[in-house]
Parts: C-alpha cells; structure tokens; sequence
C-alpha cells in the first residue's frame, strides 16, 4: 500500500485555484458595478445640471419681461389703453436711508433729552377746552 499520495496536494490546488478566480472574479465584478453606479451618477448630475441651466434661463427671460412691463412708458401705455386714470407719484416712493436706522431713530426719539435748549417749537402749551352748546 501507498501511503504517500500526491491527490491531498492537488485537491488543496484545485481549492486555492478556485478561491482565488472567485474572489479576483468577485473583485472585477465590483469594480464594474462600482463604475457602472458612477455613470449612472454622473449621467443624473448632468441631467439635473442641464435642469438647472434651463430654469436659470426662464428665469432670466421672466425677469427680463417682468422689468420691460414695468418701465414707465409701459405702464402709461397701458393706464391709456384700459382706461384705468392712475397718475404717476409726485415724489419718490423710496428713500434711501444711508446712516444706521437704529442710531437715527434713537437721535430722534431722544432729541428732547439731548437738546441743549428747547426750541420754541417743542414747547408745551396748555389745552384749552370750550363748551359748545349745539342743543338748541
């Protein structure tokens, strides 16, 4: 009897040769699912990317309209045309104020207690109350 046999060697071969195609095998296979999830992504981002260009354009056009309809020529065009008699402000709606509003407001709530002396516009004068009698 041979005791010595070279098929334990062999079978441990065939073992580590089939472990070792699985395991590169099982690493390919991720690689391209990894890659084919990348393109994927990227293939998305550049959707939304162009999602995103295309609403910045609308949005750009609209506010273009929005402006040209609101341009004075317009809206006196458009006062003459529907009948509307609207007049245009006399004085500027907006004002801009450069300094800090809250140093401002403060100066002028405190102008009283701050004032060396009192013009005579901020003097107090008494209330005086008549009786009118309109039972006759």
């Amino acid at each position: 009897m041979n005791t010595k046999t070279t098929h334990a060697f062999v079978n441990q071969l065939l073992v580590y040769t089939l472990v070792m195609i699985s395991f590169s095998g099982s690493i390919g296979l991720g690689t391209v699912w990894l890659r084919h999830q990348i393109s994927i992504t990227a293939n998305s981002t550049r959707l939304l990317e162009q999602r995103i260009v295309e609403t910045e354009r609308r949005l750009s056009e609209l506010n273009t309209q929005v402006t040209a309809e609101q341009s004075i020529d317009v809206l006196a065009r458009r006062n003459s045309e529907w009948n509307l008699g609207l007049v245009l402000p006399k004085e500027p709606q907006v004002v801009r104020v450069s300094d800090s509003p809250e140093r401002r407001l403060a100066s002028r709530n405190n102008a009283e207690v701050f004032a060396v002396e009192t013009p005579a516009a901020l003097t107090v004068a008494p209330v005086r109350f008549q009786l009118v009698n309109n039972y006759r």
